[in-house]
């Protein structure tokens, strides 16, 4: 039986801009206001991701979410027509409705939680989308989050959905954005690294102090526990405070995994000599931590170039390869590192670099926009084959942006009603070239 790591990019939606919603992502709050091209930012997802495609990796896409989301601006008492509801939202509550348009569904590092059947006890797949409870603009996802993952892989023998975590904060979940899987092979049992911001219920534990903790060690437990995972295959570590308050508000900003190489920050979690002995002890066979020093990559280097927000991937030849946004090549200190790390006896061996500038303004790099489903070939084929990437697929969702999405777009264009009969005509016929069904709440 053949084994895969599968990435399932996110689509940028059609109402993609610069709102700076963030709070504790620094370029997200930096490019506030500034003119956004969601034709642009679509068309370089996309590129990234069948480039991929062509070397060899297998790679899906992910529907956007519905926005603007009149589902929750009716919730909170705006009535009357969709436009009516949009208008009394610009001039009653503009910032809700700037939450209530974000595009950050782009970035499915944080749709879910994914643990593949070599891992869990009824080998079976496990999803759970995240609850993102921290930013209200992500908070309003996991529902349709569940509609597409289960629509993709909708094979009860194969895979298992559960809801997100109870929507508190001290079950704060950020999906994979905090979690990564070591193992040898694919298909081999491996070894999940939960990384959390802060222990919620003890109020004696270490915590940020500036910018918040967005994953909790209460939600990475129960995300174990649904998963049906076990001690001997689960490492619980937690992201050094001091890092996120200089904005490494999630773990892949400050490391990134894959198979048995762990490519990390010194400064990236508390308490790393134990940590790293116990994944050392749990998982069997060679295993490589590969840790760049501050001395040669800052903290503030590492969150601009987003040096940790790359993709590691395996290629056919056995070696690594980190899919890297431009920024790295043009910051010197890291364009360096990158250089030196290729010249070490260590599995990466090759670095390339992709414009996803639209995205990394907003503050997310080439990993922030894909979640990794390994796989072996019996689960490949009992999944939704119309989402998986190919020659056909990339010239239809590139025509489709073509057709629908604007190249340019301000905060202060949200308001516009024809934004709604745009979006959803454009989402209403992805979920046909996807076949997907009825995901979202305008078609129900």
């Amino acid at each position: 039986m053949k084994h895969f790591e599968a990435n399932f990019d996110g689509l940028v939606g059609p109402t993609h801009n610069y709102a700076g919603l963030s709070f504790g992502n620094v370029a997200s709050l930096n490019n506030a206001a500034q003119v956004a091209n969601p034709k642009a930012a679509a068309k370089q997802g996309l590129q990234k991701a069948k480039a991929l495609a062509d070397m060899g990796m297998v790679q899906g896409m992910l529907a956007p979410q519905e926005r603007p989301d009149l589902h929750t601006l009716r919730r909170i008492g705006f009535n009357g027509t969709d436009k009516e509801v949009l208008q009394k939202a610009a001039e009653q509550a503009p910032a809700v409705l700037r939450a209530c348009c974000s595009a950050s569904s782009m970035w499915t590092a944080n749709a879910a939680t994914v643990s593949p059947s070599a891992d869990t006890h009824d080998g079976r797949v496990h999803f759970t989308p995240a609850n993102l409870v921290d930013k209200l603009h992500r908070s309003i996802e996991p529902q349709t989050t569940g509609n597409i993952l289960k629509a993709i892989f909708s094979d009860s023998r194969y895979f298992v959905h559960h809801q997100h975590l109870p929507e508190h904060s001290s079950f704060g979940d950020e999906g994979a954005a905090n979690h990564t899987r070591l193992c040898q092979e694919y298909g081999h049992a491996g070894v999940e690294v939960f990384v959390y911001g802060q222990e919620a219920t003890n109020p004696q534990a270490i915590k940020p102090k500036k910018f918040p903790a967005r994953q909790t060690l209460e939600a990475s437990q129960a995300i174990a526990r649904l998963h049906r995972l076990d001690e001997d295959n689960t490492v619980f570590i937690q992201q050094n405070p001091e890092v996120i308050d200089q904005g490494v508000f999630h773990n892949d900003v400050i490391a990134v995994g894959n198979r048995n190489v762990l490519f990390h920050h010194e400064q990236a979690f508390v308490d790393t000599k134990a940590k790293l002995a116990e994944i050392r002890a749990k998982l069997e066979g060679d295993i490589h931590f590969i840790e760049v020093p501050t001395a040669k990559v800052s903290i503030q280097d590492a969150v601009k170039s987003y040096l940790f927000n790359t993709q590691l991937l395996s290629m056919s030849d056995g070696k690594m390869v980190i899919i890297a946004p431009t920024d790295c090549a043009e910051n010197p200190a890291v364009k360096a590192y990158l250089d030196e790390l290729l010249t070490l006896d260590t599995p990466i061996q090759k670095v390339e670099y992709f414009d996803v500038k639209q995205s990394m303004q907003n503050g997310g790099g080439p990993a922030c926009l894909r979640l990794r489903v390994a796989m072996n070939d019996a689960e490949l084929t009992a999944i939704n084959q119309h989402v998986l990437l190919n020659d056909n697929l990339f010239t239809r969702l590139n025509a489709w942006v073509d057709k629908h999405y604007r190249d340019r777009l301000l905060p202060a264009d949200l308001a516009d009603p024809q934004l709604i009969v745009e979006s959803r005509t454009a989402l209403d016929e992805l979920t046909q070239i996807m076949k997907l069904g009825s995901v979202y709440q305008f078609q129900r």
